[in-house]
């Protein structure tokens, strides 16, 4: 379930804007070097514009060509890999190039060959800024990371639960048994490796036994509705990314409300992604809490590091209610973790 090319990775949104920024950096580094003394900011700002349209749009067709690529690209040896890419990159440069000066402009030897060393340094650069930020997000690194981000979740799991069985003992102690069943089955999937993605079946399983031994302790207040769309079944997901959110629905949402509420839990496909959304009546004004903050910086952090840009995070209020959204490619893992 991991990446393992060293070729960047072109099919992700996150590569696609750091080269950007790297190419913007290096044209602003050029105007600034052509330039000449009294030039005012807007003559500036007018040249690196010029320079930015001539650049652009050839920089988006090898983009675009090498994300076509990737797939094929990752399979070969690193040294391979990057010989076909610079030459790729070459190839497209100097084809356009020629392109321009036979349809556009016509361009003296001196600036065709200007081009050419320009597009060399950009794509040297490029490759070994992304080098160093692989390294930055090593297998090693990141996996540490995810194992204390996990370790934070578990022990809020843990004390829920335990207040939801403790709350059953003296007055219901057969469904407090029951309960501990339960419980015992969540924590042996809490604490198996949870690194790697999941199916989401066990993901679903999981929020389903938390929401039961919540319904034994606030009985007809907590009512869920699950939304489930035609997924398909192979789909994987981060570990515990559902159940926190809804510890929160729970706790924020249901628990301050004397008439209880819905939690409601909608899950369905979404173009090339998975849309996972989770809504609860918003608590009252007088609620002070901290609210969702815990949680939703704990699986930011834990989708930045599976899956780069690719995933997003979004919360609003809308009618009354508190809606957070957890939007995660569904492509192979090898072709969305960070590259």
């Amino acid at each position: 379930m991991r990446k393992s090319s060293r070729i960047p990775n072109f099919r992700n949104l996150g590569i696609h804007l750091r080269v950007l920024l790297l190419h913007l950096c290096l044209l602003v580094l050029l105007t600034v070097y052509d330039g000449q003394s009294g030039v005012g900011a807007s003559s500036w700002l007018n040249n690196l514009a010029q320079i930015g349209s001539q650049w652009l749009p050839p920089l988006l067709l090898i983009m675009g060509a090498l994300t076509l690529v990737y797939p094929l690209m990752s399979r070969w040896p690193y040294p391979l890999g990057l010989a076909a890419l610079f030459v790729l990159a070459m190839l497209m440069t100097g084809l356009l190039t020629a392109g321009y000066q036979r349809w556009v402009a016509p361009l003296t030897d001196a600036q065709y060959w200007q081009v050419m060393v320009l597009c060399v340094m950009d794509v040297l650069i490029c490759l070994y800024y992304l080098d160093l930020l692989q390294r930055a997000y090593s297998p090693a690194i990141a996996e540490a990371r995810l194992q204390a981000l996990q370790a934070r979740i578990r022990p809020h799991f843990l004390f829920n639960s335990l207040n939801a069985v403790l709350s059953l003992i003296r007055s219901q102690p057969q469904r407090a048994e029951t309960a501990l069943e339960d419980m015992a089955e969540l924590f042996r999937v809490l604490m198996a490796d949870n690194r790697d993605l999941v199916p989401l079946s066990q993901e679903i399983a999981l929020c389903q036994q938390y929401l039961n031994i919540e319904k034994l302790r606030l009985d007809e207040r907590l009512h869920c509705e699950w939304i489930l769309e035609s997924i398909p079944v192979d789909i994987m997901i981060p570990p515990l990314i559902l159940q926190p959110l809804l510890e929160n629905a729970v706790y924020h949402g249901i628990e301050p409300q004397q008439q209880g509420g819905v939690v409601q839990i909608e899950i369905k496909p979404s173009g090339n992604s998975l849309l996972l959304r989770i809504s609860n009546p918003l608590p009252p004004a007088s609620d002070k809490s901290a609210g969702n903050k815990m949680a939703l910086k704990n699986i930011r952090e834990r989708l930045r590091l599976h899956y780069d840009l690719e995933a997003q995070l979004r919360q609003y209020a809308s009618d009354q209610r508190y809606i957070v959204e957890i939007v995660i490619p569904t492509r192979p893992m090898s072709e969305v973790v960070h590259g």
